[in-house]
């Protein structure tokens, strides 16, 4: 090769690569949740460009995840889009074709569903993003370093790992963890708050309330019975006397909500990890022993004889205590806690149905139910989605708590309705005081039926003013605990977008919009702001956050 044209192209190689082309939109939906799709089918509803940016290749998150039983409360709560995704399931299992498992149910003369199996709720999804002509680009994750510019308190663009780049004048922020939301500069929280926090009750550690899904019988938690020297099996934490209320950095735990099945032609055996390790439920197998003989977990039977099967009892699903470093981690670090719950929950249900310390009834119970053949069929059958209960939550000007969820403080701009118990899962699995083995951290408290605020959605303006995260909403520990629900994050998500075209409309920041010409659109698109008729006292003033 000539000498010219080798330097010629040696100096071509040093040249930085050309930066990807900008896509532009009216709105960038990141996150493909049952939020982020209600977001951009809203955003198309009102005449708007989206594109929905979803980091793995399926929407829906836990909707199509395996939470097929809704957790709602009250179902009058839930209006808008959200009411009309379970309208389709109503009608999708009316056709008896849809029933090829079980006879369909008497006919009910309600006009939704809120049972239904993973791949119906992936069919519909996937089909109302295809019919409003959503963009969706599947694949594409924030880079964590680098993928937030801002001009001022403004985002201007939004870039992948990959380089893609996205900009528009608003944002959503649709995942379960926040990370646009906390990459944008954004102030927000992960665990407990102390009740002081915000004049709670059930915030912070909660020994005395940790009342469900709870030891029974005295277990001993020494590697070698009876020998503290020899130190606690795994997942026990040593005992603490920090007081009940106190804040801490704990989270609920996570799990995966299991679609089983006891029909044999569509049944698999539960599989056997690559690295199992029996000594790893050595504490469970000690349960039975002392007499626990509880099944431990809880399956709800949904269409064509499958399950979505949650944690129940002393030891079972729910992974207490190992997901600390989940919110804040970087994708290796989340993809290691991920696989570490797939782990150990295929180990323990393996154990539950062949090892011998299993009480025979209990093995029994766990042979008929087994994965369904015909569900996640690009991920050996397992749900593609851990459930996620409660990553980052965002710290706005107003932050929902306990007393919205008692309706002791009623907020005048809401965008849509919690109705949930306040639920927290166990956070700790421990020693007391005394030596004693508990799960800590359990509180279920019934809500009433309460409006969620606007300014929980957005952030601070001084941090950021073209974005908004309904999924990682401002609100506490125990107030997420009843917010947190499916439904009603569609129905924020829906709202999010709303609000989000208003600004664009309106030429403001999302903080400026006028809430009364938001509120006509919402109840316009039959959302449900309140059951109840408002008072004649005045508005709830923005409470002063702590920084």
């Amino acid at each position: 090769m000539h000498p010219a044209l080798l330097a010629a192209l040696f100096a071509l190689a040093l040249l930085p690569a050309a930066a990807a082309p900008l896509r532009r939109a009216d709105l960038i939906v990141y996150g493909g949740t049952s939020g982020g799709v209600t977001a951009a089918l809203q955003a198309r509803h009102l005449g708007r460009s989206v594109i929905l940016i979803e980091p793995t290749q399926h929407l829906g998150g836990l909707t199509t995840g395996g939470l097929g039983a809704t957790d709602i409360g009250n179902k009058a709560a839930i209006g808008g889009l959200a009411r009309q995704f379970y309208r389709l399931i109503k009608s999708h299992y009316r056709d008896s074709s849809a029933w090829p498992h079980s006879p369909p149910p008497p006919a009910t003369p309600e006009d939704t569903q809120w049972t239904f199996e993973p791949k119906v709720a992936s069919a519909i999804f996937d089909r109302l993003i295809a019919q409003a002509d959503v963009p969706v680009v599947f694949g594409e994750r924030l880079d964590l370093a680098h993928g937030v510019r801002k001009d001022g308190p403004r985002i201007t663009e939004i870039i992948m790992e990959s380089g893609a780049r996205f900009a528009a004048p608003v944002f959503i922020d649709a995942t379960y963890e926040g990370d646009l939301m906390a990459k944008a500069g954004v102030s927000y929280h992960i665990g407990r708050e102390a009740n002081e926090t915000y004049g709670e009750t059930l915030n912070g550690i909660q020994t005395a309330q940790a009342l469900h899904h709870q030891f029974s019988r005295e277990v001993d938690p020494w590697i070698v019975p009876g020998d503290p020297h020899s130190g606690l099996l795994p997942g026990i934490e040593p005992s603490s006397s920090a007081p009940d209320g106190r804040g801490d950095h704990r989270l609920q735990a996570y799990n995966y909500r299991l679609c089983t099945t006891d029909v044999p032609a569509n049944r698999l055996p539960w599989p056997r990890p690559a690295n199992y390790d029996p000594q790893r439920y050595e504490l469970l197998l000690r349960n039975f022993e002392v007499g626990d003989h509880r099944v431990p977990w809880n399956p709800i039977f949904m269409p064509n004889r499958k399950t979505d099967t949650n944690n129940n009892f002393a030891i079972s699903t729910d992974y207490i205590g190992m997901n600390y470093r989940y919110p804040d981690g970087d994708y290796a670090t989340r993809a290691a806690i991920i696989q570490d719950h797939q782990a150990y929950t295929q180990g323990l249900l393996y154990t539950l149905a062949n090892h011998p310390r299993v009480p025979p009834a209990i093995r029994a119970a766990f042979q008929t139910l087994g994965l369904a053949a015909d569900e996640f069929l690009d991920n050996h059958h397992w749900p593609r989605q851990l459930y996620v209960r409660e990553a980052r939550r965002m710290i706005s000007d107003y932050v929902m708590s306990e007393k919205n969820c008692l309706r002791r403080e009623v907020v005048t701009d809401s965008i849509g309705m919690g109705a949930y118990n306040m639920d927290s899962h166990h956070v700790r699995r421990h020693l007391t005081a005394e030596g004693r083995l508990r799960n800590e951290g359990d509180v279920q408290v019934p809500s009433k039926p309460y409006p969620i605020s606007y300014r929980s959605i957005r952030p601070r303006a001084a941090e950021c003013t073209n974005l908004l995260a309904p999924l990682v909403l401002s609100a506490s520990h125990i107030a997420f605990g009843s917010i947190r629900m499916e439904p009603v994050f569609m129905v924020l998500g829906q709202s999010a977008a709303t609000a989000a075209i208003h600004s664009l409309a309106q030429n403001t920041s999302v903080q400026n919009i006028d809430y009364p010409r938001l509120q006509a659109q919402l109840l316009a698109d039959h959302q449900v702001l309140d059951l109840i008729p408002p008072s004649s006292s005045p508005p709830t003033p923005p409470r002063e956050i702590p920084k």
